[in-house]
Parts: structure tokens; C-alpha cells; sequence
């Protein structure tokens, strides 16, 4: 490490020109890295619902859908519309009222019953399906293009317009994320500083280290939206702490030491010793994400643990060498710190300790309680907001058609109209079934299939499977509607062993389930992985415990929160929140505990030593968690995609509920506990004047 840090005092000019370069290349991986808008690509491979897409896709030329609203028209004028929307590439056929009556029949002559379904006031649907997947970019560019021709006289409904929705606002709002992040982040630097250009040449390293993490993303393929807004403002606060800590014994090198690069080559590896370990818990802690079965995790885990690392590594190099080549300037901006000295907070942090652990105590069941009842969302539409043209349209078919969800069924070709029309019928007779369409059922209604015409059978018969349409009044992702398709599930494979229930609905079910399952394993894989290697950083078996029960404190009472004030949480944010507060946050607790061993093992008594640890530590946590705190709350606050906003209000909030924990709880419990920890800890002799 002596080398390595004597390397970077010595070339640090070098280094400086060459981290600018290699922002180019970073730059062209950055915009050759697709961003994906659906979540649903994220579920796993193998399950039967995606099966059934693929045939959707490779059999009926339906690879997404949509139910548009259509404002009502003459039906010849109807027919010329559909024939503008098919000539958009990437549309499949499109199919209305007027397909089956054409010109020369009235709608009245229809079924009411018919005309209730597709018909309302002066609307009607239009059914549009397209050739390629739900997030194809063909299939969003076709929606976007459909919108344009119609004039808002159609409002397309479906994934696909949400998707378009979703990524017009996100494109919106990056810029704005960032910004916020940086403005109140040098806001929180410059007040707890003591210089004025610093907080620029820190961020600046961490800006260096964000394109590089962004740049490399490339050869990923592709990241979500949710990696791409988070990955940001995450990374500016979970490795800022390696930033200020470097600074700070780069001022505290140069007290003895007149040679600037020999007190910086003297911080360089004072901070690696310092940092290496407990970065490793931050690392580990996002690394865990990638055990998840909605591959989502691993997207946002290997970006965020590739953050770390290049946070780390600029933190090393490139910090330094700025901090030298523009250490005259620094000097000239100096001025007065308003970082405060908390000694009433240490004072009262050892006076009550007892009381403080006694509260702690008390309310780490009712903390857990309250997290373990938090209300979890699983619908993807909800971050739409009410002028968004997809949200418009899902109003109009719940509120105008009483249509909430659609599901495919696909039946193979074999199974006789017999078996096909008593299935519907038992599906028909379901709480919650507005409809099921086929051929078969609008015979029901009156129309033959000698009536429908090629286009109509088409979107129903495909060489090896026949499809049924239903239809539910239930929302997406209800509880209601996910029992309703177990139920069809179980009618299906009485009648149909071979068939599949497939469309948004039982994708959205899919992933609910997956998303119950992925909570519990995430939580337990990165509790295991960091008690694991704080144990080897720590050389203590009770150490780890003690510390995560102290932020797992922290996270129970951030997601209570949400709980107590009747707040519904997105259930990505509910999945990843634990492992990022507890990796990121860690480091705190870290941190004062490594400054206690150091003053215990030097002789000094427990009370003393916490007292110590408290003083060595408290301004780089307080600075570290506002920092970590300033990245994200704006993003929180002004984000309009309630999936980015809830979960980094998430961050946020437990940023502080860490800070505040670790201050004010982990001393009471080091102090408490010190006879176990001294006897499960390497390096401990027989201490004197314990209290």
C-alpha cells in the first residue's frame, strides 16, 4: 500500500488527465446502454406465463395488445381509422365493432348484450395488437405513432402504453434527479466543510466514478429504469463517506507532516485500512440483491456493487491527486466549518445509556411488528400520473366499461368446441368475469363464426392453439383478482391439462408471488454475507450480532413508519431497502465500534472508551448519513414515478434512523456488552478500571 499510495502523490497529474480521458469512452458505453421500462422481463424465464407470451408472439403474431378507447364515429370512418392504424409498422390487426357488422349493418343490430361490452355513450373499443413484445422499441414506437395519427381521438390502454408512458416521464425527470441530488449534497459539503472548493473536487471524483460506473454498464446490455435513477443518487451517497474520510486525514497527515504528498500518501493508506473493510459490507450488501429470482435485483445489485468499487477506487486516486494539484486553491478558499461538536449529544448519549438501552429493548418487538405489516403495492401503472394519456385510457375502461384486467387462455387446437364452450361457461360464472370472448362464445350472442371474418378468427386460432379472451372486473395485482386466476388455473387444467393462462394479470400474479419469496431470501442472504465478513473485519462473533440488531433496528423502524402513517410502499423498494440500508449504514456503526476496540484495547475504560469513540466518530457520521440523506430525499420528493420516490424517501428516512440508532444505541450496547465482546474478540487482554 506504501507504493501504491507513494504512485499516487507522485503522478497525481497524470492520473488527473488520464480519469478525464477515459470519460470518453465512458460517455459513448453510457449511451449504448439500453434502458428497459418493463419490470415484467425481469421474471424469471421458466414460468409457464411467459411460455404462454412466446406462443402469443411466435404463433399468433401477438406479441402485446392493446384495449383502446375510440372516441364514437360513423363506421365507415371506423373502418379508414383502422386502416391508417394497420399501416403503422409493428401493428399486428386491429378489430371493432365494425368488423363484424361492416357497412351495410347497423350496430343496433347486434346483441345488446355486444354492444354493452364494446360500446359506451359516445365511445368504443378498438382492440390493436402488435407484432413484437410488450417494451419492443418497435411496439413503442407504434404506439407513439398511433397517438400522433389519431389525434387524440384514441386512447391506447395496455403494457405498452404504459411503458412509452413510463419511460417519456422518466426522460423527463433524470436530469432533475441528479441535480437535486448534487445541488443539496454540496449544499450539505460546503456548510460542514472547511473549504469552499472542496465539495466541488469531491464530487467531481464521485462524478468520475458514476460515469465510469455508467459507461461499463454496456456490456450488461441493458439496465431498468429503476437501476438507471437510483444508481446515481446511491452511489453519490453510499461512497461519499470514502471521499470525507480521506479528507479528513489528509487535514490531520498534514498537522505533522510538512511535505503535503507525504501526508497524503500517509491518508491514502490510513483510509484504505479504514475503508476497505467496511466497504466490503456495502459491496457484499448489494451483491446480495443478485440472489433474487426477479433478475431485477441483479441489475440493480451489479451496478450498485460496481459503484462501490469505482467509488472506492477514485476515493484512492483521483481525489488525492486532485486535492494536490489544486491544493493552493484550496488554501485560498478556506473558510469558518459550521460542523458542530455534538458534546451535549455524547454527553447525553453516556449518561443515559441505561435508559437509552432499556427503550431500545422495548421497542424492538412493537418496531418489528409495525415492519412486518407494511402494505405492499405490486401495480406498475400506479407511478403514471393522472394527464399521462395511459392512465386517461385506464380510467375510461374501468369507469366507462367496468374493465379492469384481461388474461389469455390458450387451449390446444386438439380440444373439442365442447370442451372449450363449458369451460368458458364456467369461467362466465365466476364473481368477478365481465367476459370471455371467442369464437365458440359469440355464438352465444348470435354470431356465427361464419360471421366473423379472417382478421377476427385470426387473433383466436393459430395452427397448434385456440385462445379465449376473459375479461375481470378485478384491478391488476389485487388480491381479488389473484385468486380469481387460481381459480381459472384450476378450472383450465381440469378441462386442459396442457393450457395456459397467460396475459397481464397472471404475469402481474407471477410476480407478486416471486416478489413474497425474493423479500425473505434477500433479507436473510445479506444479513448472513455481512454478519460474515464484519466478523472477519471485526475479529468478533459478537460484535456482528450486536451491530446488526442495532440497524436492523433502523430498518424496522423506517419501513414502521409507512406503516404507522397508513403509507403503501412500491414492492421493489420493500425488496431492496433492508440490504441497501443495512450495507450502506453499517459502515456507522463500524466505524465508532472500531474506534472503542482501539481505545479499550489501549487500556482506557469502557465508559471512557465509548465516550472517545463517540467524539472520533460522531462528525464523519453526521456528515456521511446528511450527505447520504441530501442525495436522495430530493428524488423522493419530486419524483413523480412513485417507484423512484417511495423508494428513495425509503433511503433517505432510514439514513437518519441509522445515524441517529448508531449514535445513540451501539454505545449503550458496547458498554453494556463489553465483558462478551472482550471475550469473543481477538486481541483483547485482561482490561482494568471497567466500570
Amino acid at each position: 500500500m506504501k507504493r501504491f499510495s507513494e504512485f499516487v502523490c507522485k503522478h497525481r497529474l497524470l492520473i488527473v488527465i488520464a480519469s478525464f480521458l477515459l470519460l470518453i469512452p465512458a460517455l459513448f458505453g453510457f449511451l449504448a446502454t439500453k434502458v428497459n421500462y418493463d419490470l415484467l422481463v425481469y421474471l424469471p424465464s421458466d414460468i409457464e406465463t411467459l411460455e404462454g407470451q412466446e406462443i402469443l408472439t411466435e404463433e399468433f403474431g401477438t406479441g402485446a395488445f392493446s384495449i383502446a378507447v375510440v372516441e364514437r364515429m360513423p363506421i365507415k370512418e371506423l373502418l379508414q381509422l383502422e386502416d391508417e392504424i394497420r399501416t403503422v409498422e409493428s401493428v399486428g390487426d386491429v378489430i371493432s365493432l365494425a368488423d363484424l357488422t361492416g357497412t351495410t349493418i347497423p350496430f343496433d343490430f347486434l346483441p345488446s348484450e355486444v354492444r354493452e361490452k364494446l360500446t359506451h355513450d359516445n365511445t368504443q373499443l378498438l382492440v390493436i395488437t402488435f407484432e413484437n413484445g410488450t417494451s419492443d422499441e418497435r411496439t413503442l414506437a407504434a404506439v407513439e405513432e398511433i397517438r400522433t395519427l389519431t389525434q387524440e381521438k384514441c386512447l391506447l390502454g395496455g403494457m405498452s402504453a404504459m411503458v412509452l408512458d413510463t419511460k417519456t416521464l422518466f426522460s423527463n425527470e433524470t436530469v432533475l434527479y441528479v441535480s437535486i441530488a448534487v445541488g443539496l449534497s454540496l449544499l450539505v459539503l460546503m456548510l460542514f466543510l472547511d473549504s469552499y472548493l472542496v465539495p466541488f473536487l469531491l464530487l467531481g471524483s464521485i462524478g468520475v466514478a458514476l460515469a465510469f460506473n455508467m459507461g461499463t454498464n454496456f456490456f450488461l446490455g441493458e439496465i431498468s429504469y429503476i437501476t438507471q435513477a437510483i444508481s446515481a443518487v446511491l452511489q453519490l451517497g453510499v461512497t461519499m463517506d470514502f471521499s470525507i474520510f480521506l479528507y479528513h486525514q489528509y487535514e490531520a497527515a498534514k498537522k505533522t507532516k510538512k511535505d503535503k504528498s507525504a501526508a497524503m500518501a500517509l491518508a491514502i493508506r490510513e483510509t484504505a485500512s479504514s475503508v476497505v473493510g467496511s466497504s466490503l459490507t456495502t459491496f457484499a450488501g448489494f451483491l446480495a440483491l443478485c440472489t433474487m429470482s426477479l433478475t431485477l435485483g441483479f441489475d440493480i445489485g451489479i451496478v450498485m456493487a460496481k459503484g462501490v468499487l469505482f467509488g472506492l477506487l477514485t476515493a484512492m486516486t483521483l481525489l488525492p491527486a486532485l486535492l494536490l494539484v489544486c491544493d493552493r486553491a484550496v488554501e485560498r478558499t478556506r473558510h469558518c466549518e459550521f460542523l458542530p461538536k455534538f458534546t451535549a449529544v455524547k454527553n447525553f448519549v453516556i449518561r443515559y445509556r441505561k435508559i437509552i438501552l432499556a427503550v431500545f429493548l422495548v421497542l424492538l418487538a412493537p418496531a418489528y411488528l409495525a415492519y412486518s405489516h407494511v402494505v405492499v403495492y405490486y401495480k406498475l401503472d400506479s407511478s403514471i400520473p393522472a394527464n399521462y394519456e395511459y392512465t386517461k385510457a385506464t380510467t375510461a375502461l374501468r369507469e366507462d366499461y367496468g374493465m379492469e384486467s384481461q388474461m389469455i387462455i390458450l387451449l390446444n387446437d386438439n380440444a373439442s368446441t365442447a370442451t372449450e364452450r363449458a369451460m368458458a361457461t364456467e369461467i362466465q360464472e365466476l364473481d368477478g368475469i365481465d367476459a370471455v370472448l371467442s369464437p365458440t362464445m359469440l355464438n352465444n350472442y348470435g354470431l356465427s363464426e361464419a360471421m366473423l371474418g379472417d382478421n377476427i378468427r385470426s387473433m383466436f386460432e393459430s395452427e397448434n392453439h385456440r385462445a379465449m379472451l376473459v375479461l375481470s372486473d378485478y384491478s391488476i395485482a389485487s388480491d381479488e383478482l389473484n385468486q380469481q386466476i387460481g381459480t381459472i388455473n384450476e378450472i383450465v387444467s381440469s378441462y386442459d391439462a396442457s393450457a395456459i393462462v397467460a396475459g397481464e394479470g397472471p404475469l402481474m400474479k407471477d410476480l407478486v408471488e416471486i416478489a413474497d419469496r425474493d423479500f425473505a431470501s434477500v433479507n436473510l442472504t445479506s444479513i448472513v454475507v455481512i454478519f460474515i465478513i464484519m466478523a472477519c473485519v471485526l475479529k468478533s462473533l459478537s460484535l456482528p450480532v450486536l451491530l446488526m440488531t442495532a440497524i436492523e433496528f433502523a430498518i424496522f423502524l423506517n419501513i414502521g413508519v409507512a406503516t404507522l402513517t397508513g403509507t403503501e410502499i412500491p414492492f421493489i423498494a420493500s425488496i431492496v431497502i433492508g440490504t441497501i440500508q443495512l450495507g450502506a449504514t453499517i459502515d456507522y456503526a463500524i466505524l465508532l465500534t472500531t474506534k472503542y476496540l482501539e481505545a479499550r484495547k489501549a487500556g482506557i475504560d469502557k465508559k471512557s472508551a465509548a465516550t472517545r469513540a463517540l467524539s472520533g466518530s460522531v462528525q464523519s457520521i453526521f456528515v456521511s448519513a446528511m450527505c447520504f440523506f441530501a442525495a436522495t430525499i430530493g428524488v423522493g420528493l419530486f419524483s413523480q414515478i412513485d417507484m423512484i420516490g417511495s423508494l428513495c424517501t425509503l433511503i433517505a428516512r432510514g439514513a437518519i434512523i441509522s445515524m441517529v440508532v448508531v449514535v445513540a444505541v451501539v454505545p449503550a450496547l458496547l458498554i453494556a456488552f463489553d465483558s462478551l465482546i472482550k471475550r469473543t474478540t481477538l486481541g483483547f487482554s485482561n482490561q482494568k478500571g471497567d466500570l
